[in-house]
């Protein structure tokens, strides 16, 4: 009888020890769930995994997305009135042989076009191309027999060009500069274009652009690794349509000192819809058996959790817990050992005067 309380009065603190430790790691839930009752799902509702990949829809903008767009026609509404350093394609049959005129020709700073030496030069800044065309044959009737010419405006120097990256602002629109503003939120590529071409049509004869994405700012997904509570850390990385759980790790240079192998991914559900899709991760079948099982598919908006180590996590709870404590005992023992060695000092000193 003595020999069995001896050794649960031995016990008794690691019993305590160990109740202290679960308390403080927090209430966990038991889950009595069994995987092995739950049905199969169908293969159509399986989500999108290593080895077996699906595309991602037509890329639609949004804020702070970044399109390139190219001016493929650039032809003024007629009557277009020729300026200076404007390009025109000139083309004259019946020339001299020599001295062919099949070229472009800048109109230069005092509004003439050079044919060349045996032909001369032509005013035509002011003109509209078929009165440019009517100079230009005039000007050759002087020295050929019935020309035939043909005058095409190639280049505008004074309109403002289209070509270039535009941002996609906080209100859903690209500025167009003097062609006004565009909304594009929730267009693909062919729509933005078809978009395009209708505004310019105000300035332009039959307009012709490209277009296409050349920063992809919009569709991300998030890394979120928990700090133990020491606070998490979220990184939000773009989505290139080909990314897997493996990537995501990867991004952040993997697991953390704090972190456990308890991953999973998170796909957001609307607003009310009272449940939430879970992914479980098996990080291990991954990383070291290269099972492509739970290597899922990312999806714009997926999070992709990582847990803390749970010990590591009730360190840290118990040191937030203990530090106030712990310094407030050092401020009391110093403040102890100072009113001491005044009390010694001061004996000292009585000592010494009395002698």
């Amino acid at each position: 009888m003595t020999n069995i309380y001896f050794s649960v009065r031995t016990l008794r603190p690691v019993l305590l020890t160990v109740c202290g430790l679960l308390c403080l790691a927090g209430c966990q839930p038991v889950d009595f769930y069994d995987s092995s009752l739950q049905q199969p799902v169908p293969e159509a509702m399986e989500p999108p995994r290593e080895l077996s990949m699906v595309s991602l829809p037509a890329y639609r903008v949004a804020p702070p997305d970044i399109v390139m767009i190219e001016m493929l026609k650039m032809v003024p509404l007629p009557p277009y009135r020729i300026e200076t350093f404007d390009v025109l394609q000139i083309r004259v049959l019946g020339t001299l042989l020599d001295q062919p005129i099949d070229n472009f020709y800048l109109v230069e700073g005092e509004g003439i076009v050079t044919l060349g030496p045996a032909y001369g030069r032509v005013r035509v800044v002011g003109m509209t191309v078929e009165q440019a065309a009517d100079a230009i044959r005039e000007k050759l009737g002087a020295v050929l027999a019935n020309p035939e010419v043909s005058v095409q405006l190639a280049r505008t120097a004074g309109t403002p060009p289209v070509t270039g990256e535009y941002m996609i602002g906080p209100d859903g629109t690209i500025n167009l500069r003097q062609y006004g503003s565009l909304f594009v939120v929730g267009m693909t590529v062919t729509e933005i274009r078809q978009a395009i071409n209708r505004q310019l049509e105000q300035y332009f004869d039959s307009p012709d652009v490209s277009v296409e994405v050349r920063q992809y700012n919009s569709k991300v997904f998030y890394v979120i690794t928990e700090g133990a509570g020491l606070g998490d850390n979220v990184r939000r990385i773009p989505i290139t349509g080909n990314d897997t759980v493996l990537d995501a790790l990867s991004a952040v240079d993997g697991l953390s000192q704090v972190s456990s192998a308890d991953v999973w991914v998170a796909r957001p559900a609307p607003g009310g819809a009272g449940c939430q899709q879970i992914l479980p991760v098996d990080y291990h079948a991954i990383a070291r058996g290269g099972l492509a099982a739970t290597n899922y598919q990312i999806m714009p908006g997926d999070r992709v959790f990582i847990a803390s180590d749970n010990l590591i996590a009730a360190n840290t709870f118990i040191s937030k817990v203990t530090a106030p404590i712990e310094r407030l005992l050092g401020i009391a023992s110093l403040g102890t050992s100072s009113v001491r060695n005044f009390q010694t000092l001061g004996r000292n000193y009585n000592r010494n005067r009395n002698r």
